[in-house]
């Protein structure tokens, strides 16, 4: 049984011996019943305070760069940012390109071009074609990668094209072989735009054809990772260079910068182009329980947390010191467990620190090794 904000409330006061809440009782609650629904929501703060770095809160989340902007906003839901975790990339121009739950964005050409759940979601093209346009530079060159498979596992090949209208072969038009059915094939290759709008065209001809994915980048943009750099440190050293008011100052940006304020970070230089794109991790902030069917954010198994700590918020509240030490006393030791299994480490492997030093001697030469930490 999930544990759900009316689970979490009616075992606290049914601990207390106090009355239990409906669904329908639920949103209608007085005095105690109020209390404890709110002391859930006060234990669920303290606990993810403890552990701002807990992995249950970590996400990953995309920023697309625009030419001469360098300042961008974190995501409202921002606790704590890493930013040992920010990395450039070519941005990924395709939408819904690895097909997860749906062939949405996709324009049907010939046939009817379905969605199927095989592998992690697909485009299956029996006898049929789909296409997207997508905004490109003119003369900019850009990678595909096209990956297929064959349901039937029948020896075939699938049409792949870029041009300036749909089906178009201006910039690119070729054939992908299918022959390792187990594992499917995949077309790695490159084009030059010739338009600002180019269309990424894919046909099975009589035959059917899953595509597992579609990506378009710029090929001349390497992923690389960013610095980070203090804003002390920006002040003094890119900020004047930053702040020239023409476009040769703009480049591809190396250094990112947190605004004292942490409501946005900085990027230096201010980007050239608009086909960057900046992923970086951090640790969201939780949504308060609200509706009686909210489902908290911990494991089941850790439910007891809150409900010792939501008691002893009770027990405070009715001047019991000796039953509120009691619980929170509960509470600190399923915290420590919570910390183990979910806590965030340094690093996901042992090592060990060794100092070799020779020394030499009348009769020869030893080396000496001290073990230093592991």
């Amino acid at each position: 049984m999930a544990t759900t904000y009316l689970v979490l409330a009616n075992r606290i006061l049914r601990e207390l011996n106090e009355v239990e809440m409906t669904s329908t009782t639920f949103s209608s609650s007085r005095g105690i019943q109020t209390a404890v629904k709110d002391f859930i929501n006060k234990a669920i703060h303290d606990i993810y305070n403890e552990g701002a770095e807990l992995p249950l809160l970590h996400t990953t989340t995309t920023q697309a760069l625009t030419t001469g902007d360098g300042e961008y906003d974190f995501p409202s839901d921002m606790r704590r940012v890493d930013f040992e975790s920010f990395f450039l990339k070519p941005t990924e121009l395709i939408t819904n390109g690895e097909f997860a739950s749906n062939i949405t964005s996709w324009t049907t050409g010939d046939g009817s071009p379905s969605h199927t759940s095989s592998g992690n979601g697909r485009l299956n093209l029996n006898d049929a074609a789909a296409y997207q346009s997508i905004s490109t530079v003119k003369n900019k060159t850009y990678r595909i990668q096209v990956r297929v498979l064959s349901p039937n596992s029948s020896a075939t090949t699938l049409i792949v094209r870029v041009g300036t209208s749909a089906g178009g072969t201006q910039n690119l038009n070729t054939t992908i072989g299918v022959t390792n059915f187990g594992e499917g094939n995949i077309l790695d290759t490159t084009f030059t735009a010739t338009a600002t709008t180019s269309y990424v065209y894919v046909e099975s001809d009589g035959v059917q054809l899953d595509v597992d994915y579609i990506r378009v980048s710029r090929s001349d943009i390497t992923p690389s990772k960013l610095s980070y750099i203090s804003y002390d440190t920006y002040l003094q050293t890119n900020k004047p260079a930053d702040d020239v008011n023409q476009s040769s100052a703009y480049g591809k940006p190396v250094k990112v910068v947190r605004k004292p304020d942490y409501s946005s970070f900085i990027l230096s230089p201010i980007p050239g182009e608009g086909e960057y794109t900046v992923s970086y991790d951090y640790y969201k902030t939780h949504t308060d329980l609200s509706a009686h069917g909210d489902n908290m954010g911990l494991p089941d198994r850790f439910s007891s947390i809150i409900v010792d700590r939501a008691k002893y918020y009770v027990y405070m509240l009715r001047s019991d010191p000796e039953h509120a030490q009691l619980a929170d006393r509960d509470y600190q030791r399923k915290l420590k467990l919570l910390k183990l299994d979910y806590g965030t480490h340094s690093a996901d492997y042992m090592r060990t620190d060794v100092i070799t030093e020779s020394i030499s001697t009348n009769v020869g030469t030893r080396v000496v090794l001290s073990l230093i930490h592991i």
